[in-house]
């Protein structure tokens, strides 16, 4: 074996390889713009989270903010609608679960679904959960609560489904106080 024929197999490895290499390189630069197209864009990313004064929010009232495109309610409940969905046992429930991100994995009970410890505060997705309607609010349906007259999904205080259709209760998102009177969501 002739010592050209031992660096023939070195040169066409190298070839190979810068071969390879270089269509890796080049792959990898066409590809590049379609992955990077579906990044969220500077508005969407702006929607992600949004603060919200609740300072005008009176006892017994609600407010609606849209976020991320779906109405969120944000109730200051009163003493008679936090003792109504306290007294319930929720064992009856049929959801049993709080679909509360800030608290997963946690049961339904009221203390479970609200932002502070009195239970004043109720902040829900206004989505519900049969089939995506806007439901009512201020005390309607059976239990005091929220009504979808879309097909007759009943609501408790506590955003809990008692009666209907839907599957599961009002979702709670993730929100938190950031002073006295600024809620975050998201």
């Amino acid at each position: 074996m002739s010592h050209a024929e031992d660096h023939a197999g070195t040169r066409r490895d190298f070839l190979y390889y810068a071969t390879a290499g270089t269509g890796a390189v080049v792959a990898g630069t066409a590809v590049w713009p379609l992955v990077n197209q579906m990044n969220a864009s500077a508005d969407v990313k702006a929607m992600a989270s949004i603060y919200v004064d609740v300072s005008g929010v009176e006892t017994g009232t609600q407010l609606t903010v849209k976020w991320r495109g779906k109405p969120v309610f944000i109730r200051r409940r009163s003493a008679e609608e936090i003792e109504a969905a306290r007294a319930v046992d929720i064992t009856t429930l049929i959801d049993q679960t709080s679909e509360n991100a800030n608290k997963p994995g946690t049961d339904a009970s009221d203390q479970n679904r609200t932002m502070d410890e009195a239970g004043e505060w109720l902040v829900m997705m206004g989505v519900c959960t049969h089939l995506g309607c806007v439901p009512i609010g201020n005390g309607s349906g059976d239990f005091g609560g929220w009504f979808c007259p879309c097909h007759g999904s009943h609501y408790d205080t506590a955003g809990r489904i008692r009666k209907g259709p839907a599957p599961r209760n009002l979702d709670i998102p993730v929100a938190q106080f950031t002073d006295e009177t600024t809620i975050l969501l998201g």
